[in-house]
Protein backbone atom coordinates (compact mmCIF):
# COMPACT_ATOMS: atom_id res chain seq x y z
CA UNK A 1 0.00 0.00 0.00
CA UNK A 2 2.74 2.43 1.27
CA UNK A 3 4.48 1.91 -2.43
CA UNK A 4 0.86 2.58 -3.93
CA UNK A 5 0.56 6.15 -2.69
CA UNK A 6 4.69 6.71 -3.15
CA UNK A 7 4.13 5.94 -7.18
CA UNK A 8 1.22 7.44 -7.72
CA UNK A 9 1.37 10.54 -5.08
CA UNK A 10 1.16 13.46 -7.90
CA UNK A 11 -2.33 12.05 -9.22
CA UNK A 12 -3.30 11.54 -6.05
CA UNK A 13 -2.22 15.47 -4.67
CA UNK A 14 -4.04 16.22 -8.00
CA UNK A 15 -7.54 14.67 -7.04
CA UNK A 16 -7.13 16.26 -3.64
CA UNK A 17 -6.61 19.38 -5.30
CA UNK A 18 -9.76 18.92 -7.62
CA UNK A 19 -11.64 17.92 -4.38
CA UNK A 20 -10.50 20.78 -2.40
CA UNK A 21 -11.45 23.45 -5.24
CA UNK A 22 -15.29 21.76 -5.34
CA UNK A 23 -15.65 22.21 -1.82
CA UNK A 24 -14.26 25.51 -0.98
CA UNK A 25 -14.34 27.16 -5.06
CA UNK A 26 -17.11 25.62 -6.62
CA UNK A 27 -17.09 27.50 -9.59
CA UNK A 28 -13.34 26.92 -10.34
CA UNK A 29 -13.48 23.01 -8.80
CA UNK A 30 -16.22 22.35 -11.55
CA UNK A 31 -14.12 24.06 -14.25
CA UNK A 32 -11.56 22.51 -13.04
CA UNK A 33 -12.80 19.04 -13.17
CA UNK A 34 -14.61 19.56 -16.41
CA UNK A 35 -11.35 19.92 -18.07
CA UNK A 36 -9.97 17.36 -16.23
CA UNK A 37 -12.54 14.38 -17.52
CA UNK A 38 -12.46 15.68 -20.88
CA UNK A 39 -8.84 15.51 -20.78
CA UNK A 40 -9.03 11.72 -19.43
CA UNK A 41 -11.41 11.14 -22.31
CA UNK A 42 -9.33 12.57 -24.56
CA UNK A 43 -6.44 10.10 -23.53
CA UNK A 44 -8.73 7.04 -23.04
CA UNK A 45 -9.12 7.45 -26.99
CA UNK A 46 -4.98 8.00 -27.87
CA UNK A 47 -3.34 5.49 -25.21
CA UNK A 48 -5.23 1.93 -26.06
CA UNK A 49 -4.16 1.90 -30.01
CA UNK A 50 -0.67 3.32 -28.44
CA UNK A 51 -0.52 0.17 -26.34
CA UNK A 52 -1.73 -1.94 -29.20
CA UNK A 53 1.17 -0.69 -31.22
CA UNK A 54 4.09 -0.91 -28.31
CA UNK A 55 2.85 -4.43 -27.98
CA UNK A 56 3.08 -5.10 -31.79
CA UNK A 57 6.65 -3.36 -32.03
CA UNK A 58 7.55 -5.58 -28.98
CA UNK A 59 6.96 -9.08 -30.80
CA UNK A 60 7.57 -8.10 -34.06
CA UNK A 61 10.68 -6.57 -33.74
CA UNK A 62 13.74 -8.45 -32.61
CA UNK A 63 15.93 -6.67 -30.37
CA UNK A 64 18.94 -7.63 -32.29
CA UNK A 65 17.45 -5.55 -35.24
CA UNK A 66 16.73 -2.55 -33.03
CA UNK A 67 20.29 -2.46 -32.52
CA UNK A 68 21.17 -2.65 -35.98
CA UNK A 69 18.90 -0.01 -36.76
CA UNK A 70 19.34 2.06 -33.80
CA UNK A 71 21.46 1.71 -31.40
CA UNK A 72 24.30 3.21 -30.83
CA UNK A 73 26.60 2.11 -33.71
CA UNK A 74 23.69 2.87 -36.54
CA UNK A 75 25.31 6.06 -37.28
CA UNK A 76 23.51 7.90 -40.14
CA UNK A 77 21.03 5.55 -40.48
CA UNK A 78 19.73 5.58 -37.00
CA UNK A 79 19.56 9.14 -37.40
CA UNK A 80 17.19 8.94 -40.09
CA UNK A 81 15.12 6.12 -39.32
CA UNK A 82 14.41 8.20 -36.05
CA UNK A 83 13.63 11.06 -37.74
CA UNK A 84 11.24 9.44 -39.99
CA UNK A 85 9.53 7.61 -37.59
CA UNK A 86 9.15 11.15 -35.74
CA UNK A 87 7.73 12.46 -38.78
CA UNK A 88 5.44 9.79 -39.80
CA UNK A 89 3.81 10.06 -36.24
CA UNK A 90 0.44 10.93 -35.48
CA UNK A 91 -1.10 11.54 -31.96
CA UNK A 92 -0.24 14.13 -29.57
CA UNK A 93 3.21 14.24 -27.99
CA UNK A 94 2.22 12.32 -24.70
CA UNK A 95 2.01 8.88 -26.95
CA UNK A 96 5.86 9.64 -28.31
CA UNK A 97 6.99 8.31 -24.57
CA UNK A 98 6.11 4.78 -24.17
CA UNK A 99 7.01 4.09 -27.64
CA UNK A 100 10.31 5.89 -26.78
CA UNK A 101 10.45 3.63 -23.73
CA UNK A 102 9.96 0.74 -25.88
CA UNK A 103 12.66 1.70 -28.07
CA UNK A 104 15.26 2.27 -24.97
CA UNK A 105 14.20 -1.22 -24.20
CA UNK A 106 14.98 -2.67 -26.95
CA UNK A 107 18.29 -0.79 -27.36
CA UNK A 108 18.08 1.81 -29.06
CA UNK A 109 20.11 4.81 -28.58
CA UNK A 110 19.39 7.70 -26.51
CA UNK A 111 20.13 10.08 -29.00
CA UNK A 112 18.36 8.45 -31.54
CA UNK A 113 15.38 8.49 -29.20
CA UNK A 114 15.66 11.94 -28.16
CA UNK A 115 15.92 12.65 -32.65
CA UNK A 116 12.50 10.61 -32.02
CA UNK A 117 10.74 12.64 -29.63
CA UNK A 118 12.11 15.62 -31.24
CA UNK A 119 10.78 15.30 -34.59
CA UNK A 120 7.55 13.52 -32.94
CA UNK A 121 7.13 17.24 -31.69
CA UNK A 122 7.77 19.48 -34.45
CA UNK A 123 8.00 17.10 -38.13
CA UNK A 124 5.04 15.43 -38.62
CA UNK A 125 4.12 15.39 -42.18
CA UNK A 126 0.67 16.14 -42.20
CA UNK A 127 1.13 19.25 -40.42
CA UNK A 128 4.06 20.23 -42.90
CA UNK A 129 1.16 19.83 -45.94
CA UNK A 130 -0.88 21.68 -43.89
CA UNK A 131 1.47 24.31 -43.21
CA UNK A 132 3.03 24.84 -46.76
CA UNK A 133 -0.63 25.35 -48.22
CA UNK A 134 -1.19 28.14 -45.29
CA UNK A 135 1.78 29.71 -45.04
CA UNK A 136 3.97 29.11 -48.31
CA UNK A 137 7.18 26.69 -48.61
CA UNK A 138 9.57 28.87 -48.35
CA UNK A 139 8.36 29.64 -44.59
CA UNK A 140 7.58 26.02 -44.44
CA UNK A 141 10.77 25.00 -45.60
CA UNK A 142 13.03 27.08 -43.32
CA UNK A 143 10.87 26.41 -40.31
CA UNK A 144 11.77 22.45 -40.95
CA UNK A 145 15.12 23.42 -41.46
CA UNK A 146 15.81 25.02 -38.13
CA UNK A 147 13.75 22.85 -35.96
CA UNK A 148 16.18 19.80 -37.64
CA UNK A 149 19.22 21.40 -36.71
CA UNK A 150 17.63 22.69 -33.21
CA UNK A 151 16.45 19.02 -32.54
CA UNK A 152 19.97 17.73 -32.91
CA UNK A 153 21.64 20.30 -31.00
CA UNK A 154 19.12 19.54 -28.11
CA UNK A 155 19.86 15.52 -28.68
CA UNK A 156 23.82 15.99 -28.63
CA UNK A 157 23.50 18.41 -26.04
CA UNK A 158 21.66 15.77 -24.21
CA UNK A 159 24.13 13.18 -24.91
CA UNK A 160 26.92 14.73 -24.00
CA UNK A 161 25.59 16.14 -20.59
CA UNK A 162 24.53 13.36 -19.44
CA UNK A 163 27.00 11.15 -17.35
CA UNK A 164 26.95 7.45 -17.71
CA UNK A 165 25.45 6.22 -15.26
CA UNK A 166 22.72 8.88 -15.81
CA UNK A 167 22.29 7.31 -18.94
CA UNK A 168 22.26 3.47 -17.61
CA UNK A 169 19.43 5.06 -14.97
CA UNK A 170 17.19 5.89 -18.25
CA UNK A 171 17.99 2.66 -19.70
CA UNK A 172 16.90 0.86 -16.22
CA UNK A 173 13.64 2.39 -16.06
CA UNK A 174 12.86 2.01 -19.47
CA UNK A 175 12.95 -1.83 -18.52
CA UNK A 176 10.57 -1.39 -15.45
Amino acid sequence: MKNFFKRYKFAILMILTLIFMDTFLPQKGNIAISMTLQNVKEMIKVIPPIFILLGLLDVWVPKEKMIKYLGEDSGIVGILIALLLGSASAGPLYAAFPIAGTLLKKGASLFNVLIFIGAWSTTKLPMILFEASSLGWKFTLTRLVLDIVVIFTIAFTTNLILSKSDKEKIYLISKE
